[in-house]
């Protein structure tokens, strides 16, 4: 496996796939003045004849970022999930790129879409629909039947109740409370939850 970012999320996807045994052979980074990271072979900014054959995780936190960086990256995709994690055999499908960190639990009949974060200790209950670049973060709640649409970003200790649907590119705050749907491109804080701002459609609906 290689890394794609030098970052903090990237140790915790490196301790991850330590769990599992999987050998990451390198990491690429395009910022120049990093040279080293976690003592694996740095491999500079991107380049698709290196290592090849190799599948590729996209270490970086930010959805928008990982977005435009799947578009570009002609590697193969892996996935990892933490031992420690509890994911229902009966889950629907998790797809290419994405991670589950330690200690989360994603429940039956749920999907969890391309190049995913379903961060440290978060729960996802039965029947959700995350999206592609969806980011669960730490200790976050989602009841049963909840729909995510792409690139949202759930924050910390955020709960979200039975059925609600959170639109695109959202951002819902940390400990917020979501009971009612929230439309795309909202900033959502509070609790219950508002929308207290939108933040534009400043990339393409796909």
């Amino acid at each position: 496996m290689i890394l794609y970012g030098g970052s903090g999320h990237a140790k915790v996807i490196f301790d991850c796939l330590d769990a599992r045994g999987i050998t990451v052979l390198g990491v690429f980074d395009d910022n120049p003045n990093l040279r080293t990271f976690q003592n694996m072979p740095f491999l500079g900014a991107y380049n698709p004849q290196v290592l090849d054959k190799e599948k590729v995780i996209i270490a970086i936190g930010n959805n928008r970022i990982r977005q435009t960086l799947s578009q570009r990256i002609t590697h193969s995709f892996g996935t990892v999930v933490h031992p420690s994690a509890e994911v229902s055999r009966f889950v629907k499908g998790i797809g290419e790129g994405s991670v589950i960190f330690h200690r989360a639990v994603v429940q039956a009949d749920t999907y969890v879409g391309e190049h995913c974060i379903i961060n440290t200790a978060s729960s996802v209950d039965h029947d959700c629909i995350l999206e592609d670049f969806v980011h669960i973060s730490p200790n976050a709640t989602l009841c049963g039947g909840v729909r995510v649409g792409k690139g949202t970003h759930i924050g910390a200790s955020a709960t979200v109740i039975p059925g609600v649907h959170i639109g695109e590119w959202c951002v819902i705050g940390a400990g917020a409370v979501v009971t009612q749907d929230i439309p795309d491109f909202s900033v959502a804080v509070g609790v219950p939850a508002r929308v207290i701002r939108s933040i534009g459609n400043t990339g393409t609906k796909e």
